[in-house]
């Protein structure tokens, strides 16, 4: 059951380490080939600060698409007789106890968190950084963190890339500098 439409997604790219992708294989081997065999792959964590740029090679990553990695999901699930539900917002827990198995992963205002603090004891803290969250047209061979101090204050960006020629750009600033910018 999922309150979007089946190709909707918030974000560009997802990125797996080596440790995820061994437990994909042993999950489901047949996802874990149609998944990789879409990545783009890297083993270096750039770190940009001032004018030096620091690698650090061997931590092996992969990235995907977002919706190439949802259609494919969607995709297995068909395959496997489980039934998708779309645009269908769950108001209440208890509508789904005939179902074998439930991830719920329904956000920062989750029903299923809220009708269950005793058993999750949830802790949620507001944050005041400002961030967005950029698809640039750069393919970054690298796990990349820029940070770049102006006049306003400092910025920081983190970078990878997703596939062949796209990769997420997500910058973060405190709230005081973000103000400072005019942003």
């Amino acid at each position: 059951v999922e309150r979007n439409a089946a190709g909707a997604t918030y974000g560009w790219g997802v990125v797996f380490s080596d440790r995820t992708l061994t437990s994909f294989r042993e999950a489901d081997y047949r996802t874990y080939v149609d998944i990789v065999d879409r990545f783009v792959t890297w083993d270096a964590i750039d770190v940009r600060y001032r004018d030096e740029t620091v690698r650090c090679g061997g931590q092996g990553f992969s990235g995907i698409a977002r919706k190439a990695l949802l259609r494919l999901l969607q995709q297995r699930c068909s395959e496997l007789g489980v039934q998708l539900r779309f645009e269908t917002e769950i108001q209440d827990v208890s509508s789904l106890s005939d179902f074998d198995l439930v991830v719920a992963a329904d956000g920062v205002h989750s029903v299923f968190r809220s009708t269950r603090e005793g058993r999750f004891r949830p802790k949620v803290e507001h944050g005041r950084s400002r961030f967005i969250w950029f698809g640039v047209e750069h393919p970054f061979d690298s796990f990349s963190f820029i940070f770049r101090t102006n006049d306003h204050g400092t910025f920081q960006a983190h970078a990878y890339p997703f596939d062949g020629s796209m990769s997420t750009f997500i910058v973060e600033t405190s709230e005081a500098t973000w103000r400072r910018a005019g942003l």
